[in-house]
């Protein structure tokens, strides 16, 4: 079966390679480096917690928590202001922010200051000003380049986020183990002022949506121009409406909320269960990079021989089955070792195919003036009950012991293939077009 959206008849003039666009490489560039601070910063914060200042199954939760909230708080009026705002506005003044929050926390952590109050203020910093990057970035694309290039854009920018999935966790792991909390938080904010200057020299205009009536120039119309409330009600009404991203929401939702409950353990299990230092936790949980590189390459083939729907579902149970293995695994040896990275570079891959599948969706179904919304929607719900996850993961890890936990949590993402096969996603077919 085929998904009812519809894009415009492709241009039967050739296809200019992104790579030759001056505005589209630094945009890469930018979220390269974003990604890669953002990636460091997820590792950094919680390892400094548990190896620096021996946080225990709840504080660890609660700091995940802490820096998840914003999803829940901000994600639907992130997606209202950036479809009124240009992309190009809000991520350079969000990697300034970025980089500011954690350039402070290097200072303070010079100075003994860094304790937990101090990292849940930055993590809910950077977390919110993450919100509003990733989706802003997300509409950048649209508006940037032609349709018969989102494939091929949404490839680049989902490598370089796997990129970063490889260098981000090993130096964030390795600088708090070898240097100190301090350096890895200054190499974060290093990474995102390198975003801010790449995204300021993108010069080409942006072309932003109009929203009828509020500008001089705009043709009147018999309604007032919407505020901030009645266009997020629209994206929640869109996404809603449609069975394809409503099935989106709910299986985003199952597996962010498993995700976080698992990783809230997975970060304890790794260095306290099975003794592993900072550098090699980074290392391992840097494997879903490699993975994730491998999966953006297979959702350029897969979705087109096999269908979206079964590669969505197949794909979801063997990267989130891959996880159930884990809680078997003991000791610190080389054995232990390998298999962990065998099992994050299949969990990496499998994700990654299914991430850049169901973004292909959302673009073919989403009309210009509501992608922003769209995104934010799907975020809202989807990411916005990670905050309980993190909760719940350090409930699990507190009162059922870390193995235990982590085999209860991981369990958990199995809900996620779950819905998609119960769902009209399951049915969609090798195209996207009628």
């Amino acid at each position: 079966m085929q998904s009812p959206a519809s894009s415009p008849s492709p241009s039967p003039s050739p296809t200019p390679s992104l790579w030759r666009d001056a505005d589209f490489r630094r945009l890469w560039v930018g979220q390269t480096a974003s990604q890669l601070g953002e990636h460091t910063t997820l590792v950094v914060l919680p390892l400094f917690a548990v190896l620096t200042l021996d946080a225990g199954a709840g504080r660890l939760g609660v700091l995940r928590a802490v820096g998840q909230a914003p999803v829940l708080l901000l994600s639907l009026l992130a997606g209202a202001w950036v479809d009124r705002w240009r992309a190009r506005t809000v991520m350079v003044l969000t990697d300034a922010g970025r980089a500011v929050a954690l350039g402070a926390a290097a200072v303070a952590g010079l100075l003994g200051l860094l304790g937990l109050p101090a990292l849940f203020v930055v993590a809910f910093a950077v977390g919110a000003l993450s919100v509003l990057f990733d989706v802003a970035y997300q509409a950048s694309l649209v508006r940037m380049v032609r349709r018969d290039q989102l494939v091929r854009g949404n490839s680049a920018l989902e490598g370089s986020r796997s990129a970063a999935q490889i260098g981000g966790p090993a130096l964030g792991g390795a600088l708090v183990s070898l240097l100190s909390a301090p350096f890895a938080a200054a190499s974060g904010a290093l990474f995102f002022a390198v975003s801010f200057l790449s995204l300021r020299r993108i010069r080409r205009p942006e072309s932003v949506p109009p929203v009828c009536g509020e500008r001089p120039e705009d043709r009147p119309c018999p309604e007032p121009a919407p505020r901030i409330r009645h266009r997020i009600h629209e994206g929640l009404r869109f996404v809603a409406a449609n069975p394809w991203l409503r099935a989106v929401c709910l299986a985003s939702a199952a597996f962010q909320f498993s995700l976080a409950a698992t990783m809230t353990v997975y970060l304890l299990f790794l260095p306290r269960a099975l003794h592993l230092p900072g550098a090699t936790v980074g290392l391992a949980l840097a494997a879903t990079g490699p993975g994730a590189l491998l999966g953006s390459v297979l959702a350029a083939r897969l979705p087109g021989r096999f269908g979206h729907g079964a590669v969505l579902v197949s794909a979801a149970v063997l990267g989130n089955g891959a996880l159930l293995c884990v809680p078997a695994l003991h000791g610190s040896s080389t054995a232990t070792v390998l298999a962990l990275l065998a099992v994050n570079v299949v969990f990496g891959a499998f994700s990654q195919l299914v991430n850049v599948t169901v973004m292909s969706v959302r673009q073919a179904v989403t009309p210009d003036g509501m992608q922003g919304r769209a995104a934010a929607t799907i975020t809202f719900v989807g990411m916005g009950l990670t905050p309980l996850g993190s909760l719940l993961g350090g409930f699990l890890a507190q009162e059922w012991g870390l193995r235990a936990g982590l085999l209860m949590a991981a369990a958990g993402m199995m809900l996620s293939p779950a819905v998609m096969a119960a769902s009209p996603l399951v049915r969609l077919g090798r195209r996207l077009t009628p």
